[in-house]
């Protein structure tokens, strides 16, 4: 449990940075357009990336931290062993739906790969580097909706706790 919560807080930081990083080259962008009165090639598609990448790269922490938008009207008033069952329930629902993102986002990934896929821009860079960004989000987050799912099973963590971590 610890090992997928150091990763996905790995995964936090690194998310953390590419978003600096689409800020700061933002910036950048705009001084050489307004400032400099020159055209951007790469910048714009790169902010893209970037930020969809650490979208991607952020599930795992967010679920970590149980930052992810939360109803619990209904767990706050069933009796502990419900709110137990139901927790299991969307934990379990989770695990299948990122589980079936994970693999079609790994066959999307190594398509783009095997076949050198490359963006349609005047940049060009080979695809598979930001659809690389799916398979490691779904795949992390899989971990850390795993280890949340066994922590509730065996008490290790009540069902619907916000003060987690």
């Amino acid at each position: 449990m610890r090992a997928v919560g150091a990763l996905s807080s790995l995964c936090g930081a690194l998310s953390a940075s590419m978003i600096l990083a689409a800020v700061l080259l933002t910036c950048q962008m705009i001084w050489v357009r307004k400032v400099n009165n020159a055209s951007t090639v790469w910048q714009t598609e790169t902010v893209i990336y970037l930020m969809i990448g650490a979208t991607l790269l952020g599930l795992p922490y967010v679920q970590r931290l149980r930052g992810h938008v939360n109803v619990d009207l209904l767990p706050r008033l069933l009796p502990p062993p419900m709110r137990k069952a139901l927790a299991c329930l969307t934990l379990g629902m989770a695990l299948v739906v990122i589980g079936i993102m994970l693999f079609y986002s790994i066959d999307l990934w190594y398509v783009a790969w095997s076949r050198g896929w490359n963006s349609d821009t005047v940049w060009g860079p080979p695809l598979w580097i930001p659809y690389l960004a799916m398979p490691v989000g779904f795949g992390v987050y899989l971990l850390q909706l795993a280890t949340d799912l066994f922590a509730v099973i065996f008490n290790i963590e009540k069902p619907f706790d916000n003060e987690a971590l």
